[in-house]
Order: C-alpha cells, then sequence, then structure tokens
C-alpha cells in the first residue's frame, strides 16, 4: 500500500542503536543451476532456487518456502515498506522509519534476541527497494502473481522460465481524495480491465446517483464499495479509496493468508464487511501469542501499536483498514506520549 503524501514526509528518522546507513548493495551473477540472479544488501545474502529463498548473514542463515517469500516481498515493495515492522516470517522482516528502513534477522524473535544472534543492518529506502524491486522481478515467473490468492495464479516453483513484470508492476490505488472525482483514481469496470471477481458475483454493481448543486459537482459524490471492492484482482492489498487529512480508508479482500505478520507502529482499526477473517495477534517484538480474533461481517477491531497480527479468510472476504497516516505518530508512541491502544478501561 502507497500511503499518503504526508505519511511519506521524513522527520526526525529514529534510530535508537545508532546503526550506520549502508549504501552497499549489489545484484549478483546468475546460476548457472536455476537461472535466477543472487543480490546482495549489505552483509544480507539473497539467492532462489526451484522451491526456497536462502537468506545468510554473518553468523546465520535461513530459508523459507519461495511461495511465501515472493508474496510478502511483493508487499514489502508495493507498500513501500509499510507501516512499522513488516515479518515475512517468525525470523526475516524489515521495519520502516520513513526515509530508512532496517532488514533484520531474528530481531523480533525471543530466541533470537536472548542468545544474542539477532543482525540487524540499515539502509535508504530508496536504494533498498530498488534492489528488492530488481529481485521479486528475476524471482517471479511467468504466470506467477505474488498478489493473487493461490486458486487464482499458477505456481512459483521450478528454474527460471520467463516474468510476470505486469503483475508485480500494477499501479496501486492511492485516491488523493476519494475514488471516482474527477482527476483522482477511476472506478473499476470490465472496460477497464477489472472483471467482477468469481467470490463476488452477487454483489451488487448499481452506482449511486448524486445531484449536486451547480458549482459543487467536483465536491459531492458517492460510489458503490462493495462493488468496487468485488472488482479487487489483488488480495492482502489495502488501496486509499478516501483521504480526509491523515485519515485514511484503505479497504481490500482477503483470501487464504496475510503473506506477512504486521508490526505495527500505531493503532489500526479493522471493519469486517462479509464473511470472516480469523487474526492471529503476537506481541510484537518477542512473537508471543497474544490472541485469535475471529471476525465477522459488522464487526470492529482495532490492532494495537504493539503487536504484530496475520489474517486468515477461507473465503474471499472484504475488509476496510482504517490508517492515521500522520508521520508523527511512530515516534510518539515510541515515546510514550501516544497510547499503544486507544482506550483503557
Amino acid at each position: 500500500m502507497a500511503m499518503n503524501d504526508n505519511a511519506t514526509e521524513v522527520h526526525e528518522i529514529a534510530n535508537p542503536l545508532g546503526l550506520p546507513v549502508i549504501s552497499d548493495l549489489e545484484v549478483g551473477a546468475i546460476s548457472n543451476e536455476t537461472g535466477y540472479k543472487s543480490f546482495r544488501a549489505g552483509a544480507f545474502n539473497f539467492r532462489r532456487d526451484e522451491y526456497f529463498a536462502r537468506i545468510s548473514w554473518p553468523g546465520g542463515n535461513h530459508q523459507m518456502s519461495i511461495d511465501i517469500f515472493l508474496r510478502a516481498l511483493m508487499r514489502d515493495v508495493a507498500w513501500n515498506f509499510f507501516y512499522g515492522t513488516v515479518n515475512f516470517d517468525g525470523v526475516f522482516g524489515t521495519t520502516n522509519y520513513y526515509g530508512e528502513v532496517d532488514v533484520f534477522a531474528g530481531a523480533m524473535n525471543e530466541a533470537y534476541t536472548s542468545a544474542g544472534r539477532e543482525f540487524i543492518q540499515r539502509f535508504k529506502s530508496d536504494e533498498l527497494s530498488q534492489v528488492f524491486r530488481q529481485m521479486l522481478d528475476d524471482w517471479t515467473i511467468e504466470s506467477y502473481d505474488p498478489f493473487a490468492a493461490p486458486l487464482e495464479t499458477a505456481t512459483p516453483w521450478g528454474e527460471k522460465r520467463g516474468y510476470n513484470s505486469d503483475a508485480i508492476n500494477r499501479q496501486r490505488v492511492t485516491a488523493r481524495r476519494m475514488v471516482g472525482l474527477p482527476g483522482d483514481m477511476p472506478l473499476r469496470s470490465d472496460e477497464s480491465g477489472y472483471p467482477v471477481n468469481r467470490a463476488f458475483t452477487d454483489v451488487d454493481q448499481s452506482e449511486p446517483k448524486v445531484y449536486a448543486e451547480p458549482g459543487f459537482e467536483g465536491e459531492v459524490s458517492a460510489f458503490n464499495l462493495f462493488g468496487y471492492l468485488s472488482r479487487s484482482d489483488v488480495t492482502w492489498n489495502p488501496s486509499v479509496c478516501s483521504v480526509v487529512k491523515d485519515s485514511l480508508f484503505c479497504p481490500t479482500t482477503e483470501e487464504f493468508t496475510l503473506p506477512v505478520e504486521h508490526g505495527n507502529d500505531r493503532v489500526e482499526w479493522f471493519l469486517q464487511l462479509s464473511d470472516e477473517i480469523v487474526w492471529e495477534v503476537k506481541s510484537a517484538e518477542k512473537g508471543r501469542p497474544r490472541a485469535t480474533v475471529t471476525m465477522r461481517a459488522g464487526d470492529i477491531a482495532c490492532m494495537p501499536a504493539d503487536v504484530r497480527h496475520q489474517g486468515y479468510s477461507n473465503k474471499r472476504s472484504m475488509l476496510l483498514v482504517w490508517e492515521n497516516g500522520s508521520p508523527k505518530i511512530p515516534e510518539l508512541v515510541r515515546s510514550g506520549t501516544a497510547p499503544v491502544v486507544p482506550v483503557s478501561w
């Protein structure tokens, strides 16, 4: 998800560990065995084979199934490292400091940190993003779409076989005010390449009629949100559909598993619009289980600023994510000035 302009402003970048910012990044040679390139970001080395992404760093190495890695990498790239921490799994991930980003192994894993085995390096966001984008492009083979539900795409397994640049370079929906307004992001339609998804064939596609007073035609608008979401061709990818100052409404459709454990750096609100999502909630830094939350249509939940969460949706569902995009919030939370929950009893 791309944040609005205010959310990407760089104020004072937090760096409590005093990490140096590394600009040593490299695209490696093509493997004669698999046809894939290797990549390096500082002391982190990345390579893939037919089934796995393999990551190494001084004193450690880690592997994960390539489908899990690519779906997580897709979100990290598309979301510009998102708000807070993107845990690819229980070991590897990134933390966004809005202009700079930490890449870590074990830093959010209690076993690693208790043994002093965590490893963190810091990069400029735009430089790391370029390498991650190249990795995503090279490692995503033809017909595989890391933004799609598993039932809607081919598999990522095997040796290097073409590319799927169209899938990984989709234009993200980032409305300036609201989709459908003149000059803003357009509504979705068959003609624009957004057919109704197989899970939402029963959703009413009629649009509301707005009769604005003369002179206010560009100020008053409405659209069918359920119809709009029924035409989403991606999963677990919140789109900015309306903006009021720092208040962002980011609806999305969800199927299968959220590919990352998202660690918040601010309070985040969820409104379940249809069907059901089960959320596994853990403590942000140690990964200890804290709650299982089952949300059904009409339910509202808040994810505190000190947790990580991952969702599971058996049937494609609709979710409204409400974000406060203020760039001031992370430091307010870190300093204890802003609470990690919206309400205390």
